[in-house]
C-alpha cells in the first residue's frame, strides 16, 4: 500500500470529500486564492474565505453542512456507530429497531448528530462495568482479566475522544429538565474514567485548563518545543516526565499562575485517584486491580504522550506560536472514524469548542488559509504511527503521507522530507525567548 496514492475505503464521507478536493486541487495548475488577513480568523472571516471557494467546493461545503443540520430532514445524518455509517447500518439493522432508537437517542444527546455517544455509553455499561464487577466480586480468572484489559485497550481511544468532547462542551447528554439525565452526564466519568485508565478530572485540568491555554508554548507541560522530536531518548524523557511528575507539576503550574483553587482541585483529584487504586489493591485484591485499574492507567499515560508527540511534533521554525504551524491535520480512519475527528487537530486548536462533526466543514472553508500558512495535512497515518515513523527518522514515508497544499505542491519527495525534518528540530532557550511573546 503506497500512502501517497492509496484512498482508504473506510474513510468517513466528509473525509473522503475533503481529501478528493485537496487531491484535485493539487493536480490543478490553478492555486487556491490566498487570504490577505493572516491573523487568527473570526467567524465572519471564515465565512468570507468560504465565498472564495470554487463552485465544486461550495457544493461540497453545502453538502457537508446539510449532513450536520437536524432541520434538514432529507440529508441530516447522525452518527450512530463508529464502525458503520448510517446507510450501511440501515442495511444491517431492521428499521423497526433502528429508527426508534435513533429518534429516542437524538432527544437524549446534547447534539443531535451524537447518537454514537449514547451508543457507546450503553456499550461500556453493558460490557466494561459488569466485567469489572465480576473480576472484583465474582470468581477471578487470569484469562478473564487479560481479556478485560484487551477489551478496554480497544475501547480507550474512542472513549477518550468522547470524553474530549465532554470536557470541552460541558457534557454529551441533553441539558433537559430531567435531573436523572443531568446526573448521569455528570457522574458517569467517575465510574468509567478509572476503568479506561484516566484519573478523575485530570484530563479536564490538564487539557482544557492548561494545554489549550498554553497551546504547545514554552509554559505547556506537554510542549514538544524543547525536545528533538525524532530522538528516541528525548521521547523517553518526554514520556517519563509526564508519567512520574504530572501529579505535582500540574498543580504547581496553577499555583505559579495564581490559581490556587484550581491547583488544589487538580492535585486532590489526581491523588484521590491514586488513593482509590491503593484501596482497591488492598481490599479488592491485587489481581483484579492490576487488570481493571492499574494496567489501563499505565497504558493510557504512554498513549496520551505518544499521541500528543505526534500532534505537535512538527513545529514551524519561523512561527512556532501559530496554531496553523504547531499542529497538524490527519485524514485517516483511526483518528476520524473511530475517534471523533481527532485528526483535525489544527481546527481544534483554532476553536477548542468547535463540535467534532464541524471540523471537516471548517477545514474545507479555510483550506486556502491553511495552505497560505504552510500547514501540514497527512493521510493514511495516525498520530501513533507518526511518532513511530519519526523515531525511526523515516521522513520519506512521512513525506509520502503528506497531502500537499500551496507551495508544497511543487516540492519533490526529498524536498518534502527535508521540510518535515526541519520542523522536528529542538528549539533553544534563546529561540524560544525570541519567538514567543510571553514566557
Amino acid at each position: 500500500m503506497d500512502p501517497a496514492t492509496y484512498i482508504d475505503p473506510n474513510l468517513t464521507v466528509p473525509d473522503r470529500l475533503v481529501l478528493e478536493h485537496l487531491l484535485k486541487e493539487a493536480e490543478s495548475p490553478a492555486a487556491p486564492k490566498t487570504p490577505t488577513n493572516l491573523s487568527n480568523p473570526s467567524q465572519n472571516e471564515e465565512e468570507e474565505q468560504a465565498t472564495a471557494l470554487d463552485a465544486q467546493a461550495q457544493l461540497t461545503l453545502q453538502h457537508l453542512e446539510s449532513l450536520n443540520d437536524p432541520h434538514n430532514s432529507s440529508t441530516f445524518t447522525p452518527t450512530v456507530t463508529v464502525t458503520w455509517d448510517l446507510p450501511e447500518l440501515r442495511r444491517r439493522v431492521p428499521a423497526w429497531l433502528l429508527q426508534p432508537y435513533i429518534q429516542t437517542a437524538r432527544s437524549l444527546v446534547r447534539v443531535e448528530t451524537d447518537v454514537v455517544m449514547l451508543t457507546h455509553l450503553l456499550l461500556y455499561f453493558s460490557t466494561s462495568v459488569p466485567s469489572a464487577l465480576y473480576l472484583f466480586f465474582g470468581t477471578f480468572h487470569w484469562w478473564h482479566g487479560l481479556l478485560h484489559w484487551l477489551m478496554q485497550s480497544y475501547y480507550v481511544g474512542t472513549y477518550t475522544l468522547m470524553m474530549h468532547q465532554h470536557i470541552h462542551m460541558g457534557g454529551i447528554l441533553t441539558r433537559s429538565s430531567s435531573s436523572l439525565i443531568t446526573r448521569v452526564d455528570s457522574l458517569f466519568p467517575y465510574l468509567l474514567d478509572p476503568l479506561m485508565g484516566h484519573t478523575w478530572n485530570s484530563y479536564y485540568y490538564h487539557h482544557v485548563k492548561h494545554h489549550h491555554v498554553e497551546g504547545n508554548g514554552p509554559r505547556d507541560l506537554s510542549s514538544t518545543l524543547r525536545y528533538q522530536r525524532d530522538s528516541p531518548w528525548d521521547f523517553a524523557c518526554y514520556v517519563a516526565r509526564f508519567y512520574f511528575l504530572v501529579w505535582c507539576e500540574l498543580p504547581a503550574y496553577f499555583l505559579r499562575r495564581g490559581q490556587v483553587v484550581t491547583a488544589l482541585k487538580a492535585g486532590l483529584w489526581e491523588l484521590g485517584s491514586y488513593a482509590m487504586l491503593c484501596l482497591a489493591w488492598r481490599y479488592g485484591g491485587w489481581r483484579p486491580t492490576l487488570f481493571v485499574l492499574l494496567l489501563p492507567l499505565l497504558q493510557l499515560r504512554v498513549g496520551l504522550m505518544v499521541g500528543n508527540w505526534g500532534q505537535h511534533a512538527f513545529v514551524d521554525e519561523v512561527d512556532p506560536d501559530s496554531d496553523f504551524r504547531s499542529s497538524i491535520t490527519l485524514i485517516d480512519v483511526a483518528s476520524n472514524r473511530f475517534c471523533y475527528n481527532d485528526g483535525y487537530h489544527t481546527s481544534h486548536h483554532l476553536n477548542p469548542r468547535r463540535h467534532w462533526r464541524d471540523h471537516p466543514v471548517a477545514f474545507l472553508r479555510q483550506h486556502a488559509r491553511y495552505a497560505a500558512e504552510h500547514a501540514l495535512v497527512f493521510r493514511n497515518i495516525d498520530y501513533i504511527m507518526i511518532t513511530v515513523r519519526l523515531l525511526r527518522k523515516d521522513y520519506r514515508y512521512l513525506a509520502k503521507c503528506l497531502v500537499p497544499m500551496g507551495e508544497q505542491i511543487a516540492m519533490t519527495l526529498d524536498e518534502k522530507a527535508e521540510m518535515l525534518r526541519r520542523k522536528t528540530r529542538q528549539f533553544s532557550e534563546e529561540e524560544i525567548a525570541k519567538k514567543f511573546k510571553t514566557i
